[in-house]
């Protein structure tokens, strides 16, 4: 019985399973299995034949190098046990299984392939730490050159980038922790109730929020507001030339662009960390109120029993390290723009990435150096 129906046309290929022997028939060319439904039907002929061991290819007129590739491929890149055909026919599959290879599997990377691949980008990891060091050498050295004749300070650049990172900062930092100190303490109030413990949800909203939630979430939007500004105002100056204009005339970049953006980053992170915190206490002194019946009185009262005054100064602490560190990436990459636009975004992206990596990783820093500080045993 045949094991599928056989196209419309005489010069379809096609097989036929017979007494366990499979006769293909039919036009085996590029032109013939490109007619209409001609590939489908094929295919569907060829699964109910997998398992055969036993091939007429007699009737198959002509053959050439896409049909032998398809039944090459159809018998797993091996000969059948049987297999009857012409001189012709064997001419062109001899060809096909000779130049027919099959991809090497890659064989696992021994330490000689790791070594070299470290050496190639080694280097770079090292240029990147060498101009990351040299930016901070430089800062370091225009500190210095402040408090030495602090009226040579660029005030204005300042006072415009404190104003630009910290007070148009407020209104989305406030939202967002009001938000999350409500959900945070809806979350946690469902806890609380199964086991009574429903005054406790001051420690954990105080704690979690001025401590840890507060600074970071204050960075990471700062990261993906300011830090994204600022590579993305440098970039732009590099694609304007205006880095170029300012080398020229003698005028330092550290000193006037990144000195500038460092100080107002590190004033402005720790006021926007406890804006961010109070906003998420408010939202989460509001919905204990509403969830767990703890008046706002109470609430005020118990915090700072349940929260110590040294949480508050190592939230501070660690939002002026973020607020340097955002600052200072931003400038890395923005100094790093190459003189296009698709250099300018590429950078933007690395940096924002970059700033909350970094953020997170100082802030698991700060959690182990000081976990023994500011929690009541």
């Amino acid at each position: 019985m045949p094991a599928a129906a056989s196209p419309a046309t005489d010069s379809a290929p096609r097989v036929e399973q017979n007494s366990g022997t499979v006769t293909a028939s039919g036009r085996w060319t590029a032109m013939a299995i490109a007619q209409p439904n001609a590939w489908q039907t094929l295919l569907q002929g060829l699964a109910s034949t997998r398992a055969a061991t036993a091939w007429d290819l007699r009737p198959i007129d002509p053959l050439d190098h896409v049909g032998a590739q398809v039944l090459w491929n159809h018998w797993g890149k091996a000969w059948p046990a049987q297999l009857e055909m012409d001189a012709q026919h064997k001419a062109v599959l001899d060809q096909v299984a000779q130049y027919t290879c099959s991809m090497p599997e890659e064989p696992p990377r021994t330490w000689a392939d790791r070594f070299r691949s470290f050496a190639h980008t080694g280097p770079r990891i090292a240029r990147v730490v060498r101009d990351f060091l040299r930016i901070i050498g430089q800062l370091t050295l225009d500190i210095i050159r402040l408090f030495r004749a602090p009226h040579r300070a660029p005030w204005r650049d300042f006072s415009g980038q404190l104003y630009q990172f910290g007070a148009t900062a407020l209104p989305i930092t406030a939202l967002v922790g009001l938000l999350i100190g409500v959900v945070l303490a809806y979350l946690t109030s469902q806890q609380l109730r199964n086991f009574g413990a429903e005054a406790f949800i001051v420690n954990i909203l105080g704690l979690s929020l001025i401590r840890e939630l507060g600074p970071v979430l204050a960075a990471v939007l700062i990261a993906g507001r300011s830090g994204s500004a600022i590579t993305a105002q440098i970039g732009v100056m590099r694609v304007t030339e205006e880095l170029d204009a300012m080398r020229v005339m003698g005028i330092s970049h550290g000193f006037r662009l990144v000195m500038p953006r460092v100080l107002a980053l590190a004033i402005a992170m720790p006021l926007i960390s406890m804006w961010t915190s109070m906003a998420a206490l408010i939202g989460g002194m509001a919905a204990a109120n509403a969830a767990l019946d703890i008046s706002p009185s109470y609430f005020m009262s118990a915090l700072p029993r349940a929260v110590p005054l040294s949480n508050l100064w190592i939230a501070l602490s660690k939002s002026a390290v973020f607020g340097i560190l955002i600052a200072l990436i931003g400038c890395y990459f923005g100094l790093k723009v190459k003189p296009n636009t698709e250099s300018l975004g590429r950078g933007t992206t690395s940096s924002v990435v970059t700033s909350i990596t970094i953020v997170i990783l100082v802030d698991a820093l700060f959690a182990v150096l000081f976990k023994g500080v500011g929690l009541r045993q």
